[in-house]
C-alpha cells in the first residue's frame, strides 16, 4: 500500500526553512573568518568538499535550526501511522544524522559523503537503488528536486511550482502542495529601515555651522540614502554572523533570517546589492565621502565580526560608528566640522553605547551573559560609571567650546549656550537612567528619536543654540 512507503524529505528548504551549507558558512565567518574564506576560495568549484571541510569546523546546533512547520506536522502524522521518514539532503551525513537524531527520524539517511554530492539525479538514483522505482514518497522546494519527483509515487512541492505539480499530476503522481518561499515584507524587516533615523546625525554639522541651503541639504540627503543603504548591508552581514545568538534571544529570536523567513541566500545578495548603491552614491558625492562610506562599512564589518564579542571595545566602536555620521555629514556637504563638536560627541555617544548594553542586561531573563557579547548583569554598575564619565566628559568639552574662539564666531551670546548646558545634562542623565532601567529599547539613538519627552528636550537645546547663534534674531526680526 502507498501509505505503507517512506517518505522521504529534503532538508534545505523543506524539512528546514533554512539552507545548513549556508548556516555553517556563517557560523564558521563569525569563529574564524580567514579559514572559512580561504576553504570557500579554494573549493568553490567542488560543492561537496566545500560542505564536507565547512561542516568538520562548525558544529550546528540542530536543536536552533528553524522548521518548516507543515513539512515537520506531516513527517509526524507519518510516523504515528508507522512510516518510516528519512532524510534525504546534499548536506554532509554527519550533519544530516545529527539533524535526524535531534527529531527523532529515521536513522537510515541519505546524504552528500566522500565528495558526491547528493543533489538532483544522484539523489533520485540512490533512493530508486534502495527503494525501487516510486517506491518512496518525497517532499522538496527546488526545481532540481524534479528528478526525485519524477521517480517516486507521491510528490510533496514545498513552495509554488503551479507547472511542475500540473506536470507531475498529469503523469500520475499525487502531488501533495505545502507553503513555502518568502515575502518582500520579511526582507523589509531585515533592512531594519526604522534605523536609518540614526542617519539624521549627517545633519549636525550642517546645523552647528549654519549653512540651511538647498544645495547642501541635497547633499546631505543623499548621504543619509548612502548611509542608509550601508547601514542595512551591514545589518544583514550582522543578523547573518549572529544567527545562533538571536535564536537564543528573548526578542531577537523572531529577526526574518533567525526564523528562515528569509532564505539566506536571498539575503547575500541583497546585502551586496545595498553595498553597490552605497559604494556608488559615495563616489558621486566625491572622494571624502567615499572614503567614509567605506571607512564605515569596514569598522563595521569588524565589529560584526570581532569587536561587538570584546568588553568595553565594543562601546568604543559604536561610538565611532556613530560619530563617523557625523564626519560623513561634513564629507557629503562640504562643511568645515568643528573639532569641537567630534570631542564633544564622542564621549556622548560612549555614554548612549553604555545605554545599548544597560539596556539589554536590564531586559536579560537570568544573570547569564549576553549571547554573543561580554556582558552580564554584574556588569551593570561598571556600564553606569562610565556613561557618568561619559555624561562628565562631554559637559565638560561643550563648557570649553563655549569660551573658545570658534564658539564665540558662531554663538556671539555666550551666556546661552551657558544656559543650554541644563538642559543637555538633564536629556543625557535621563537616557542613562532609562537604559539602567530597561525603559527603551535596544538602540539608544533610535528610542531618541522617538521618544517624545526626549525630543522636546532636544528642541530645547536647538532653540537656545540658535538663539545664542542670533538666528532667530535674524529669521524673524
Amino acid at each position: 500500500m502507498a501509505e505503507s512507503k517512506p517518505l522521504v524529505l529534503d532538508v534545505d528548504g523543506t524539512f528546514l526553512r533554512t539552507d545548513m551549507l549556508y548556516e555553517t558558512f556563517w557560523a564558521g565567518l563569525g569563529r574564524d573568518p580567514w579559514a572559512v574564506l580561504r576553504l570557500t576560495v579554494r573549493h568553490l568549484r567542488q560543492p561537496a568538499i566545500l560542505k564536507e571541510k565547512l561542516a568538520q569546523k562548525v558544529d550546528l546546533r540542530m536543536d536552533l535550526l528553524p522548521l518548516n512547520a507543515e513539512v515537520a506536522e506531516m513527517a509526524g502524522r507519518a510516523r504515528a501511522e508507522g512510516r518510516e521518514v528519512i532524510l534525504a539532503s546534499a548536506s554532509p551525513r554527519r550533519q544530516v544524522q545529527d539533524l535526524a537524531r535531534q527529531h527523532d527520524l529515521s536513522a537510515r539517511v541519505f546524504a552528500t559523503a566522500h565528495g558526491h554530492n547528493l543533489k538532483g539525479a544522484a539523489k533520485a538514483e540512490a533512493l530508486v537503488e534502495t527503494f525501487g522505482e516510486r517506491g518512496f514518497h518525497y517532499a522538496g522546494n527546488e526545481a532540481v528536486d524534479r528528478a526525485v519527483w519524477d521517480r517516486a509515487d507521491g510528490a510533496v512541492l514545498v513552495g509554488r511550482h503551479d507547472a511542475t505539480a500540473a506536470a507531475l499530476q498529469g503523469a500520475g503522481h499525487p502531488v501533495t502542495t505545502l507553503a513555502g518561499g518568502w515575502r518582500w515584507r520579511d526582507l523589509r524587516r531585515a533592512l531594519r529601515p526604522h534605523q536609518w533615523v540614526k542617519n539624521t546625525l549627517l545633519l549636525l554639522p550642517m546645523i552647528a555651522a549654519h549653512d540651511f541651503t538647498l544645495t547642501t541639504l541635497f547633499l546631505v540627503l543623499a548621504g543619509m540614502v548612502a548611509f542608509s543603504a550601508a547601514a542595512s548591508s551591514i545589518y544583514i552581514v550582522n543578523d547573518l554572523l549572529d544567527l545562533e545568538a538571536d535564536r537564543l534571544h528573548s526578542t531577537k529570536c523572531r529577526r526574518p533570517f533567525a526564523t528562515g523567513r528569509v532564505p539566506i541566500r536571498i539575503g547575500m545578495a541583497t546585502c551586496a546589492g545595498l553595498a553597490t548603491v552605497a559604494l556608488g552614491i559615495g563616489a558621486a558625492l566625491g572622494g571624502a565621502f567615499l572614503a567614509v562610506v567605506v571607512a564605515y562599512m569596514a569598522i563595521s564589518l569588524a565589529y560584526s565580526l570581532k569587536l561587538k564579542r570584546m568588553r568595553w571595545v565594543d562601546i568604543f566602536t559604536l561610538a565611532a560608528l556613530y560619530t563617523i555620521r557625523v564626519v560623513a555629514g561634513a564629507a557629503a556637504s562640504r562643511v568645515d566640522v568643528s573639532i569641537y563638536m567630534l570631542i564633544f560627541i564622542f564621549p556622548v555617544f560612549i555614554s548612549l553605547g553604555c545605554v545599548k548594553r544597560m539596556t539589554e542586561l536590564a531586559l536579560a531573563s537570568d544573570d547569564a551573559p549576553l549571547p554573543g557579547r561580554g556582558y552580564g548583569r554584574r556588569d551593570r554598575g561598571d556600564l553606569l560609571n562610565m556613561s557618568g564619565l561619559g555624561i562628565v566628559g562631554a559637559l565638560v568639552i561643550f563648557a570649553l567650546y563655549a569660551v573658545s574662539d570658534q564658539g564665540h564666531a558662531l554663538y556671539p551670546t555666550t551666556w546661552i549656550l551657558w544656559l543650554a548646558l541644563v538642559p543637555i545634562a538633564i536629556w543625557l542623565i535621563r537616557m542613562v537612567a532609562l537604559g539602567f532601567y530597561g525603559k527603551q529599547d535596544y538602540d539608544p539613538i533610535v528610542f531618541a528619536l522617538r521618544d517624545r519627552i526626549g525630543i522636546g528636550i532636544l528642541l530645547i537645546i536647538l532653540s537656545l543654540m540658535f538663539w545664542a547663534a542670533g538666528l532667530w534674531a535674524q529669521w524673524f526680526g
